[in-house]
């Protein structure tokens, strides 16, 4: 199981139940035991696009940007911050009106996107892409569609 601090708490519903959901079926399939923290932070559009423009050059907003801080994992404790989740609150609510979703639903999407790339997997090429994406449905459903 993951353990993970909400830093900043959004202003849509969020169900911490779901997320604990979402990280036990992630740490089931993908047979990861985890002892260090992840924080999920909520940023402004400016904020979140200084940080997407300092840490990939790309001077856009994004919804997303995942961060992880150490490339061995293995002497961590519970306390050590190990990854951290960015999320553009505007973007999740943007996204979730693009897609007919509730914004709730939006986050936990990109939730389980961003854990993924923390955990190396990858889009960039069409066989990552299509490994990921059918990584996120599986999860998706497992929690969703039980």
């Amino acid at each position: 199981m993951f353990k993970y601090d909400l830093i900043v708490t959004p202003w849509f519903d969020v169900n911490t139940n779901t997320i604990d959901s979402i990280f036990e079926v992630i740490s089931n399939m993908l047979s990861i035991t985890q002892k260090w923290t992840l924080n999920i932070v909520f940023l402004d559009d400016d904020s979140i696009k200084n940080l997407n423009n300092n840490y990939r050059n790309i001077d856009n907003t994004t919804d997303v940007l995942s961060f992880h801080y150490f490339d061995d994992f293995n002497n961590l404790t519970d306390e050590d911050i190990a990854w951290e989740i960015i999320m553009s609150e505007n973007k999740i609510k943007a996204q979730a009106i693009e897609y007919w979703l509730w914004e709730e639903k939006e986050f936990y999407k990109l939730l389980i996107h961003s854990v993924l790339h923390i955990l190396w997997y990858d889009h960039e090429l069409d066989d990552e892409y299509k490994i990921m994406q059918n990584l996120e449905d599986k999860i998706y459903k497992e929690v969703f569609e039980k």
